[in-house]
């Protein structure tokens, strides 16, 4: 059966207003095609698991435990969310390991690429706080990383820029849209429909501290709980994240807040003075295969499964559902079809 194409209609219609609709949206506009966007929650944020993401843009690090389109197709997102949003910071990721778990240093090497060995001098010189702690460490200098709240934010107001709408306490059905083509972005929301999809938990805490500074991601690598602490304005850092198999997304466990902060406290013993923020967690929609998918079926087109690679993948996956919805009969590489 012939697709719907939007040349025979007004608008597309998107769901959800998270990193992947928002991503569509901007998408759809600059190629010149009419959208609305429907998002239940009364502003950006409100109901998106990217609230609470990392924003590491670093495909090469993925590498360690993701698939390969998830490294190759990430590798263009630092310049989408520079152009679209201006606010990427291009300082690389570092990696390190204490001297027990140098295993696991060279484990994270082997399976990874796009980087460079160095000792601690070296260290000392990218990230000053952290000199004399680590005597080796990898330096993925090509990697970048974003604000994910700041990002959705800006992306939001590209949207609007661009003359798309979006109308925020709008908890509606894809099914019940009066429009020829539907984007349906609502993650595990879409669950009665995706019925494949399963959450995976993530925790996270935002801590403060005046004394200790960090230029980049660091991550530091520990055989039961690997640990990364993203640096965010005005001396806030974000440290992340567990990752469990399960949908529950308000709960946060006292183990996994104790883990956390001991993680930070391996890294630099400051954090134990730091001030707790916030403590947060969500639950991110994920495929068996840990790889998102366009779920096409009929006028309704699910961009879905980003697992917890948002920033990372969603620019990627929203060029696809472009892609697919001005030239139906093309098929992006993601693209799964199911009968109507």
């Amino acid at each position: 059966m012939a697709q719907p194409s939007p040349r025979q209609h007004e608008s597309v219609a998107i769901v959800g207003a998270g990193v992947a609709g928002l991503a569509c949206a901007v998408e759809l506009l600059d190629r010149g095609v009419a959208i609305a966007l429907y998002e239940r929650g009364t502003h950006v944020g409100a109901e998106a698991c990217s609230w609470y993401a990392g924003g590491m843009l670093a495909p090469w690090c993925e590498g360690e435990s993701a698939e390969e389109p998830v490294v190759r197709l990430g590798q263009a997102a630092a310049d989408w969310w520079e152009r679209n949003t201006r606010a990427v910071v291009r300082q690389g990721t570092l990696v390190v390991a204490p001297s027990r778990d140098r295993a696991e240093l060279r484990r994270f090497g082997q399976r990874t690429s796009q980087y460079r060995e160095i000792d601690g001098e070296a260290i000392a010189h990218l990230e000053p706080d952290l000199a004399g702690r680590f005597s080796r460490g990898l330096f993925f200098d090509g990697e970048a990383h974003i604000d994910p709240r700041k990002a959705i934010a800006a992306l939001a107001g590209e949207v609007a820029a661009k003359g798309g709408t979006i109308r925020f306490g709008s908890a509606v059905e894809p099914a019940d849209l009066d429009a020829g083509l539907v984007l349906d972005c609502r993650g595990l929301a879409a669950r009665d429909v995706l019925p494949e999809l399963r959450g995976v938990k993530g925790e996270m805490l935002i801590l403060r501290s005046d004394e200790i500074a960090l230029a980049r991601p660091v991550r530091l690598l520990h055989p039961r709980i690997p640990l990364y602490i993203v640096p965010r304005a005005d001396g806030h850092f974000m440290v992340g994240a567990t990752m469990i198999e399960s949908s529950a997304r308000r709960r946060v466990s006292a183990r996994s807040v104790l883990e956390l902060l001991g993680a930070a406290y391996a890294l630099h013993p400051a954090f134990a003075e730091a001030e707790i923020v916030e403590i947060g967690t969500d639950a991110r929609p994920a495929f068996p295969d840990n790889l998102p998918r366009l779920v096409r079926r009929g006028r309704v087109m699910h961009v879905n499964g980003l697992y917890r690679h948002g920033f990372l993948l969603g620019p990627a996956l929203a060029r696809m559902a472009a892609d697919a919805v001005l030239h139906p009969e093309t098929r992006p590489e993601l693209l799964h079809d199911l009968a109507a």
